[in-house]
Parts: structure tokens; sequence; C-alpha cells
């Protein structure tokens, strides 16, 4: 699809098991899906003590006895992500993650993918944002989620000032799991279309939602990405599985974006040719 692209969000919902990481790899690629992209946190470097050794706030979701190892137990390797990076390449997807520390943020780039998503919990980490100016040559994603308009102008103009702002796609996102429709306020879109268009690289929409109407509108408001969380089965463990799309749902939201990117278009005559037997048939025809 040109102009418009749709990264399916694996993060964390591989389980922490590589076999479901590439069995998710070949679904979003069997839907459709430009880009599988997964996360990478070092846990030890993000969390407090105190936030380590705490118990998961939903104990149903957790891996682990403390919410530390919880992460622990979803997280995977640099090496392991290099072998998912690869199994990518050679399956024709892009590969990307998410990065949520410096730490994570070196690593990944050593992988050096197209592209890295800064999430909406980090896009004022700007020891973080400065590094990747200066050391990753490709495109930095980041979401917007959590954000108010301030933090967004001092964001795109960090980025002007590093001269990185071209290789930069900015996110619509609400950051919740699920989004009540309410809160998604898609009209957010155009206003960061017509404040940042000609400064960015491109708008994207990073959606927490149920379903996909909301993908297609976004993709009418001008979101050339579409990000969307992507699992095997909803009713896995996790925090993130209820907002995802399953495979089945992936491969609608791909196949009805590209049927509206077909229909955008102005009519080639003000009668179409496929109009024309039914006008001959159908359309009243006034006596002279």
């Amino acid at each position: 699809m040109e102009n418009i692209k749709v990264i399916a969000e694996i993060g964390c919902n591989h389980k922490g098991e590589m076999e479901i990481a590439k069995q998710l790899i070949d679904e979003a690629i069997r839907a459709g899906a430009n880009v599988a992209k997964f996360q990478k946190r070092n846990n030890k470097e993000l969390l407090s003590e105190e936030q380590y050794n705490a118990p998961h706030p939903n104990p149903i979701n957790s891996y682990g006895e403390t919410y530390g190892e919880h992460r622990e137990y979803l997280e995977l390797t640099i090496e392991q992500h290099l072998e998912l990076k690869e199994y990518c390449e050679s399956k024709g997807i892009e590969y990307s993650t998410s990065v949520w520390d410096m730490t994570s943020a070196k690593e990944i780039a050593s992988l050096n993918p197209k592209l890295i998503k800064i999430p909406s919990a980090m896009n004022n980490h700007y020891e973080l944002l400065k590094w990747l100016c200066d050391n990753y040559n490709g495109e930095i994603h980041i979401s917007t989620g959590m954000t108010n308009y301030e933090e967004i102008e001092r964001m795109v103009e960090f980025f002007t000032k590093e001269n990185r702002n071209k290789d930069v796609v900015i996110y619509n996102c609400t950051s919740g799991y699920p989004v009540p429709y309410k809160d998604i306020c898609l009209l957010e879109l155009t206003r960061l279309q017509e404040k940042y268009k000609d400064k960015v690289k491109a708008i994207g929409f990073s959606g927490h939602h149920l379903g996909t109407a909301i993908d297609i509108a976004a993709y009418t408001l001008g979101a050339e990405w579409i990000e969307r969380h992507f699992t095997i089965d909803k009713t896995w463990k996790g925090t993130d599985h209820g907002a995802s799309l399953e495979p089945l749902e992936l491969e609608t939201l791909v196949k009805s974006l590209k049927n509206v990117k077909e229909a955008l278009t102005y009519k080639k005559s003000e009668v179409l040719e496929i109009e024309l037997v039914q006008k001959e048939k159908l359309k009243f025809k006034p006596q002279v």
C-alpha cells in the first residue's frame, strides 16, 4: 500500500517465548502488515527498586511474584531481538522495536532497524532522544499519549534543532487499554496535520481501542501509519491482549485500508463507464 503502512505491535504479547514471537510475525505477514514491532526494556534501569519489587497491580495478568519478575519474564535478550530481526528480513517484513530506556535504545540501535519507536511514556526523555539523534540514522517514530500541546511543540522543536525532524513520525495516541471511543479524540490527527505535517516526515495513529473502524477513519484524516497491538488470542494472560487485534481482524483492517485507498479518488469522468449501461436502462429520459 502506498502512503499507508500498518504496524503490527507484537510488543510483549509473545509471552516471553520465541516460538510465539515468530508465529506472531508469520501471522502479521499473512495479514498484510508492513512492520512487526516488539518492545525492549532494561527493567532494573527503568523501574525503581520499590516498583521492581512491588506486586503486579493486576495479579491475574502477572508472570511473576513481583512486577519486576513479571517484566523480566516477558523480556527478550538483544540476541533474541537480532534473531527476530533476521527472521523478519528473511520473510520480507520490517522489524522494529519500542525502546523504554537508554540501554535498550543503544542495544536496538546497534541492530540498525529501519525505524525505532519511542513510546508515549518516554517522549520527554531527552537524554534518550538526543542519543538517538546523534547515533541512529533511521526513522524515529514517537507517540503523544499523556502529552500536552506544549510538550509536543517542545518535542518537534527539539528534533528540528537536531536536524532530524524529517526523520520523525508523530502518532496521535490515547494511553488507555482499551480506550473508549469518546477518548480517542480522532480529530487531534487533524490538528497534528495542520501544525506539523510540513515539519516532520509523517503523521500516524496508534490505537488501543476495540475494532478497526477508527483506524479507517484515521487514514481518511491523513494518518500515513496505523499501529495496532497484535496477538494470537485476546484471552491470553497479559495487559495488552484485550486491546489487541487478532489475525483475522488485522487482515480485515489491511484489506479495508486498501479498499478505502482505492475509493478515495475523484471521478475520471462526470458519468463513469460503469454507469453507462445503467444510465441507458434506468435514467429518466425527458421528452423534448
